[in-house]
C-alpha cells in the first residue's frame, strides 16, 4: 500500500492536467497491470481416506496483460492474459502436512464492458462475461509424497461466469492508469492418485482479481 498509494495520487494528479484520452469506437486499449489473485475457496473433504480434512488455495501476486476492442464509444470487449502459480495447503487432518500441491492457472477471461463516460479524463467502467480456467503443471507437494507416497495431482478445468468494476485516470493523451477488480466464479476437482488409491476433493476457487497497470490507447 505504502507504494502505490503514491502512484494513484501520481496518476490523480495527472489527470487533473491532462487532455482526455476519449476511448472511441475503433479504439484498442492495451494495459499490462501488477495483478493479485486472492482465492475466495471452499472446499469438501479429501475423500475417500481424509473425510475430516480439507485443502486451502493460496493468493498469487503476477504480471497480466488485457485487450480491449471499443466496439461503440461506450461498449468494449475485454480479454486478459495472464497465469498464475497457487500454493493447495491441508487443514483439519492434514493440516500437520502443511503444503499439499501446487498448480498453475491459465484463466482466459473475455468480459463485455460498458464504459460511462468515455470523454472524461476519468472513466469508470462495468464488465461481465466469462471465464475458462485451465489448471496445468500439478505437483504433489514432498510433505505430501513423504506422508502418503508418491502420488500424481490433476485438477479439472473450470468454466464459469466473470464480473468486473475499473477505473482509467488519464496520464497523457495516449497513457493511463487503470484500476481493476474481478470475481470469477472458479470450481475445481482435484485428484490425488497414490498407486492404486484416488482421493478427490471439490473445490469452489471463486476468486477476487485485483489489478493496477499503465495502458495505453491505439
Amino acid at each position: 500500500m505504502t507504494v502505490i498509494r503514491p502512484i494513484i495520487a501520481a496518476a490523480l494528479a495527472a489527470a487533473a492536467l491532462a487532455s482526455p484520452a476519449a476511448a472511441a469506437q475503433g479504439d484498442v486499449l492495451i494495459r499490462v497491470r501488477a495483478i493479485l489473485v486472492a482465492p475466495n475457496e471452499s472446499a469438501g473433504p479429501v475423500l475417500p481416506t481424509f473425510p475430516t480434512a480439507s485443502v486451502n488455495v493460496g493468493n498469487s501476486v503476477m504480471p497480466e496483460i488485457d485487450f480491449t476492442y471499443m466496439m461503440t464509444n461506450n461498449i468494449g470487449a475485454e480479454l486478459i492474459v495472464a497465469t498464475t502459480k497457487h500454493s493447495i495447503t491441508g487443514n483439519g487432518a492434514l493440516a500437520p502436512v502443511g503444503k499439499l500441491a501446487s498448480t498453475w492457472v491459465l484463466p482466459p477471461t473475455l468480459t463485455l464492458q460498458y464504459h460511462f463516460m468515455p470523454e472524461a479524463k476519468v472513466r469508470p467502467y462495468l464488465g461481465a462475461g466469462i471465464n475458462y480456467s485451465i489448471f496445468y503443471s500439478s505437483n504433489a507437494s514432498d510433505g505430501l509424497e513423504g506422508a502418503i507416497g508418491a502420488t500424481g495431482v490433476k485438477l479439472k478445468d473450470s468454466f464459469g461466469y466473470a464480473v468486473q468494476a475499473g477505473v482509467d485516470f488519464d496520464i497523457t493523451e495516449k497513457v493511463f492508469l487503470n484500476l481493476d477488480v474481478k470475481y470469477i466464479d472458479m470450481t475445481t476437482k482435484a485428484t490425488l492418485t497414490t498407486g492404486a488409491l484416488v482421493n478427490t476433493v471439490d473445490v469452489k476457487i471463486n476468486p477476487i482479481v485485483a489489478g493496477i497497470g499503465i495502458g495505453m490507447r491505439f
